[in-house]
């Protein structure tokens, strides 16, 4: 699929909704779209009537019809569909271990589970090079296993362990592996996307200027709709498209900024519609379903590392628990929440993959046990792991803690029992 189209999709809503209540009158509630897609829109594609621009029946009908077509042929190999199954079926299982760890007392502060969104990473990162950028937000511990960092790794810095995968001073909203190009989770809104455009920029500059022909990476920007109300968004998304930076903007939209609704907060709820008036692809995808997303996923892939640049994403997802594990998630009608439920990604990743004839019920029974198993051995694997020693508090903090933390004679600080005299005990 190319995103070729010269007309503006027809609004997914009306405005007479925004007025109404958004557990009832949501427009995402109960939809199978296909894909929606636009680019800026040259003159002559569209007519004009009173300022507002109109596309005309015919493509509209068009592209339904095409997309449709292109529903049909949404296919998998054997060995593509049992990887995704996996490593959705591995985000799953390791966010529900970690709700276990973190009501045992094994994890603090907070944590923020992936549960329900897992055909966006899966249909994502997977389709990524080793050598591709991945840039997360708090929700970070399923970016970090696509990426192909280890469970034990991500678990025991869950658990703040010095084995972890930022040496457990990262925790759960931190998630970071140079090994592994995930530049890090961000705990700020917003915080990850200007990261993200600087990793882009670097892919281009080697290119073009350093003579890298060969340097195709691209970078992936992950964060949700809250974050899409923000300036370091819309700077990004300028500088991206200015530029043409090797850069998708990936819109998580679980409809749920914590515990306001995305329809309460934002103006027009269409995020993949601002693409377009910076110049890239938008585009608005199915995120319960992983072959609308690979499909999505491929073409804004390959634009990027062809030097077409930027596209954002928006895939309409949602979450099954609460903001985080600290959330008594109240706020959400219990009709929202079973709709979205009943439309578990992983069960109709596993439904077409039974129907299709790409794997057996045993096949797939195999990877739930072997997973299963990964997940008991990271949380044993964390558990016993030791704790970071005092002298590792202020490594990383400063690029030359000699003017801060390190004494007259070498050894830190916070070493000197006197250092922590009259504060909290480490």
């Amino acid at each position: 699929m190319a995103f070729t189209g010269t007309a503006i999709i027809q609004p997914l809503h009306s405005t007479a909704t925004s007025t109404r209540s958004p557990a009832t009158s949501s427009p995402f509630l109960g939809s199978l779209r296909s894909l929606r897609f636009a680019q800026p829109v040259s003159s002559g594609a569209v007519q004009r009537r009173s300022g507002a621009v109109f596309a005309v029946s015919e493509v509209v009908k068009e592209k339904k019809q095409k997309s449709n077509a292109v529903t049909n042929n949404l296919l998998l190999t054997k060995e593509e569909g049992l990887e995704v199954y996996e490593d959705m079926y591995l985000g799953r299982a390791f966010e529900d271990m970690c709700a276990q760890m973190y009501y045992r007392g094994k994890m603090f502060g907070f944590v923020h589970l992936y549960n329900g969104q897992e055909a966006v990473s899966s249909g994502f990162i997977k389709l990524l090079k080793k050598e591709d950028s991945v840039v997360s937000t708090y929700r970070d511990h399923v970016h970090a296993l696509s990426k192909g960092v280890p469970a034990r790794a991500v678990m025991a810095e869950l658990f703040g362990k010095k084995t972890g995968c930022c040496r457990g001073q990262g925790g759960s909203m931190h998630m970071f592996s140079a090994e592994h190009n995930v530049l890090g989770g961000f705990a700020f809104i917003g915080e990850g996307i200007p990261v993200a455009t600087g990793a882009a920029f670097a892919s281009k500059y080697r290119r073009e200027v350093l003579n890298q022909p060969d340097c195709d990476h691209v970078t992936l920007a992950f964060f949700g709709d809250g974050t899409a109300n923000n300036g370091q968004f819309f700077e990004c998304l300028n500088m991206a498209a200015l530029w043409k930076l090797p850069i998708i903007f990936v819109v998580e939209n679980n409809l749920w900024a914590i515990g306001m609704s995305h329809l309460r907060a934002t103006s027009d709820p269409e995020i993949w519609k601002k693409g377009p008036a910076f110049g890239m692809p938008g585009v608005h995808v199915d995120g319960m379903d992983v072959l609308k997303v690979r499909e999505v996923a491929k073409e804004a892939i390959g634009r990027a590392r062809r030097g077409e640049g930027p596209t954002l994403v928006e895939c309409e997802t949602y979450r099954f628990r609460g903001h985080s594990l600290a959330d008594p998630d109240e706020l959400r009608d219990p009709a929202e929440k079973a709709h979205y439920a009943a439309r578990d990604p992983i069960t109709q990743l596993k439904k077409y993959l039974i129907e299709s004839k790409l794997a057996t019920e045993a096949d797939l029974k195999a990877i739930e046990k072997k997973i299963d198993e990964v997940v008991e051995d990271a949380v044993e694997f964390a558990d016993v792991s030791e704790a970071p020693s005092r002298s590792q508090l202020l490594e990383n903090v400063f690029a030359d803690p000699r003017g801060f933390g390190i004494g007259p004679d070498g050894r830190y600080r916070c070493e000197d029992p006197k250092f922590t005299e009259g504060t909290a005990q480490v």
